[in-house]
Formats: structure tokens, C-alpha cells, sequence
């Protein structure tokens, strides 16, 4: 059963993207990251052969999974037989979790393929009401710069995007040997709480687009990366668009959001 078991593992990584992790000790250590408050259900994403699930059904809470891989489902469902009823066989990225959840909280964890992480983590932004908790296993490289904080070099979109709406701390580095097939570069794992207040006093869509437009010439100051807004040269004038993006924080970059939308 082991050996049909890896043989499965590395064919489902040439498909899906994705490094089974191994390690019992790195997997309960993973599922300890979640603090379980305020919502009664966890969604794990690509449980593979469910290391990190079986830790998640010792816990008080209700566990679903999600998984593409018709092997893995037939695996889980062979060797968890009280988890079954919850095992969701669709494509995360494209199915609609509120058939599940029924606009109920939930928290997100899983060991994520690299290949798509960062999609995970935008339908996550999207999902907010629902979603007070997120934690899992990015690319460290990924991990690190959706935490880092401003003035820092690996300080970005997706750090701005995400700490817009939740607390993110960067908990633990993963090396590569605990996984199967092992990855050419180290894990880190994270932990998003959701802000008290997550709502934006401005435009989501064009604080969206103002931090996209602020971060593609990062090097340039924000007079010179934010051109195509026809801002107008009293508010050029603003001692912020001096600024490069790496030195705004996320309250700075609503603060600048407003003033670009209020700019006649």
C-alpha cells in the first residue's frame, strides 16, 4: 500500500503541481496553527493522501475537504471512512463553496501547490465574510512576501492586498526533504486572521488597481508609476507621491486610494 501509495503521490505532482508532505511531526504542527475561534467548519485544499487531515479530525471542529485527484478522493474515502460524507471532488478554484457552506464561516488550511497558492489566496480576499482564518504551506519565497511589511524589499502587492483584510504572520520554514517528491526550495507556513474591521473606506477595485499600477515600477516614485491616473498637479504636489510604494503601509495606501478617487 505504501509503495502504490508514493507511486500515486509523484504522478499526481506532474499534474496538479504539488509536494506530498511526509512529516507527521511538520503535519500536526500545521494543524495546530489554526486557533478554531468563531466558525464551527475548516475546509482543507488538496489533502492528497491526508496527512495533515488525520490531525485535523482529532479536533473539535467539522472537517471538509477539497480535492481534484479522483486517486486521492478513493484513497481518502477508503481510509477515513467518517470523513466521506465531506469529501468535495471539485476543482477549488472554480467551484461555488457556498453550496457547502451555505454563506456560513469557515476557516481555509492545507499544504498548497505552488502552481496556484497565490489564486488561492485571491479567492480567499474575495471570500473575507466568510473566511476569519487562513493558514497553510506556501513557496517560502510566496509566504514571506504576503507578511513582509513596508520598507522591506520583499514588501509588494500581495502583501498590501492581504494585509489590507487580515493580520498575516509568517510561523515556520519547511525544508524540502519532508516532502514527495521534494521541492528545489523551502516552505513557509502562514496565518491570517481576519481584521475586526475588513470592509475598505474606499473603492476595493480601485485600491485594487492603484496598488497593482503603484508596485509594476516600484523602483519610480508614486508620481512617476501612477501617470496613467491624470492625477492632477495639485495633488501631484502631495508629499506621498514622492514616496516609493515600498515606504506606504496599507492605511497609506487607502489614505492614497481616497485622495486619487476625490481628485477632480
Amino acid at each position: 500500500m505504501a509503495y502504490k501509495s508514493n507511486q500515486h503521490q509523484v504522478k499526481a505532482k506532474k499534474f496538479l503541481g504539488q509536494h506530498f508532505l511526509t512529516d507527521e511531526t511538520v503535519a500536526q504542527k500545521i494543524a495546530d496553527t489554526l486557533r478554531l475561534k468563531n466558525y464551527k467548519n475548516i475546509l482543507e485544499i488538496g489533502p492528497g493522501m491526508g496527512v495533515l487531515t488525520k490531525y485535523l479530525l482529532k479536533k473539535d471542529i467539522t472537517t471538509y475537504v477539497i480535492e481534484i485527484d479522483s486517486e486521492s478522493v478513493e484513497y481518502l474515502q477508503a481510509n477515513y471512512l467518517n470523513l466521506a460524507p465531506r469529501i468535495i471532488e471539485k476543482d477549488f478554484l472554480k467551484f461555488n463553496l457556498n453550496e457547502v457552506f451555505n454563506k456560513q464561516p469557515f476557516a481555509i488550511i492545507g499544504n498548497f501547490p505552488y502552481n496556484i497558492s497565490t489564486q488561492i489566496l485571491f479567492k480567499t480576499l474575495e471570500m473575507r465574510d466568510q473566511i476569519p482564518e487562513f493558514s497553510g504551506m506556501f513557496q517560502k519565497e510566496v509566504a514571506m512576501r504576503i507578511c513582509a511589511k513596508e520598507g522591506s524589499k520583499t514588501y509588494g502587492i500581495l502583501s498590501v492586498l492581504t494585509q489590507a483584510f487580515y493580520e498575516a504572520e509568517y510561523l515556520f520554514t519547511v525544508p524540502p526533504n519532508v516532502f514527495n517528491p521534494p521541492p528545489k526550495v523551502e516552505s513557509g507556513v502562514l496565518r491570517l486572521t481576519r481584521k475586526e474591521n475588513y470592509s475598505l473606506p474606499c473603492d476595493e477595485k480601485f485600491f485594487f488597481k492603484v496598488v497593482k499600477a503603484a508596485f509594476q515600477l516600484r523602483r519610480k516614485t508614486l508620481r512617476n508609476s501612477l501617470k496613467t491616473f491624470n492625477l492632477s498637479d495639485n495633488l501631484k504636489a502631495n508629499i506621498i507621491f514622492g514616496k516609493r510604494p515600498e515606504q506606504l503601509d496599507v492605511q497609506a495606501f487607502i489614505a492614497l486610494t481616497q485622495s486619487i478617487e476625490n481628485d477632480a
